[in-house]
């Protein structure tokens, strides 16, 4: 137990959150759900089940410091790491797994976004534990797949042998890892059977995962890995700054996962959601006979289907006639769209912008 480590990601902005989500205040800070708990306070709760909290670390970004300390009061303030600047998974992952490395060198690393939705936490628990037995004993890069339940084309997937299809809870060897396809592509994955969602979830051994960035990002280990004097010391921070300004912005799954053959991956029954839109929270909603789903004290629906809404507790709003809609309030912030045309809320924001910086 000593040995594990906790690594949440908890940096991005949630722009599909909209208008909930904000660049002050992104998704992983809110209580999507309406039952008092932000998704960052979940994820912690649920990896609390496999590692001590007190050996979890939140990776951000420095503005959002403080919203970290505020949802989590209990956690050591050492154990909050701002990266000075977005440059991707990479370079938060190797600053994180070094710094643990010089701590304790037989750390096993979990790492997990903040804004992921989990239901069945006890089945997670355990798949957790096989993939840390993977990667403490066979030095492995573990990776957790989901079943996918549609088509989506906006997920990466995981291929591995089509003979381990149905063997849940098990590790099998990714054969190789698929970006977002197109959606015929997506369909005869969903047909094959042997691709699963990357979910981006990952364990391995501290050592392990030093070893793949000195292998396959020599420019990043020299600014992050070479030198682990100033880790954990009054030199840290100004040593991370300018490893930060001279690193490259690339994601851990280009920089390693696509070149190492020591990946495996542990197909995953729980149920579970990556919340990146709207669309994606209804089905984990308690809804009434019409299919609505409401977050809300006063909200009062006549002759609507389908209907997502979250309004804030204080307002009183009657909504009438409307079918497949996405209705959300906050702060002075408005939006009534269509479900079909939520994947084109980003280039919305982007016209606001637009005239709102004219």
């Amino acid at each position: 137990m000593n040995n594990n480590f906790g690594l949440i990601m908890a940096g991005g902005i949630g722009s599909r959150f909209w208008p909930l989500s904000t660049p002050e205040h992104p998704k992983q800070f809110l209580d999507v759900l309406g039952i008092g708990k932000s998704l960052l306070q979940l994820t912690f709760e649920r990896l609390s089940r496999t590692v001590q909290s007190n050996q979890i670390f939140i990776l951000t970004n420095l503005s959002y410091a403080e919203l970290v300390r505020k949802q989590l009061p209990n956690l050591p303030v050492d154990n909050i790491l701002c990266e000075p600047e977005r440059k991707n998974t990479a370079p938060c992952l190797a600053y994180a797994s070094a710094k643990i490395f010089a701590k304790n060198p037989n750390a096993t690393l979990v790492v997990l976004p903040s804004d992921h939705l989990i239901i069945n936490e006890l089945r997670f628990s355990e798949i957790l534990e096989v993939a840390i037995q993977l990667a403490n004993t066979e030095k492995e890069l573990v990776t957790l797949g989901i079943k996918p339940t549609r088509p989506d084309t906006g997920y990466g997937y995981i291929e591995f042998d089509p003979q381990d299809a149905g063997n849940f809870g098990k590790a099998t060897k990714v054969r190789e890892f698929r970006e977002k396809p197109s959606l015929e592509l997506a369909q005869s994955f969903l047909k094959a059977g042997n691709y699963f969602w990357n979910a981006g979830i990952f364990i391995w051994k501290a050592e392990t995962i030093l070893a793949s960035l000195k292998e396959f990002q020599p420019k990043l280990s020299e600014l992050f890995i070479n030198d682990l004097s100033a880790y954990n010391t009054s030199h840290e921070i100004d040593f991370i700054s300018t490893a930060f300004q001279k690193c490259e912005d690339i994601s851990i799954d280009y920089a390693v996962l696509e070149h190492a053959k020591n990946v495996s991956v542990v197909l995953s029954d729980f149920d579970w959601s990556d919340l990146g839109t709207w669309g994606s929270l209804i089905d984990h909603l308690s809804k009434d006979n019409f299919g609505n789903a409401v977050v809300g004290k006063n909200v009062f629906l006549f002759n609507s289907e389908n209907c997502l809404v979250n309004i804030s507790p204080n307002k009183l709003v009657l909504l009438d006639g409307l079918k497949d809609y996405i209705v959300v309030e906050s702060n002075n912030m408005f939006m009534v769209l269509k479900s079909e045309n939520e994947q084109k809320l980003k280039e919305y924001l982007n016209a606001i912008n637009k005239v709102a910086n004219h």
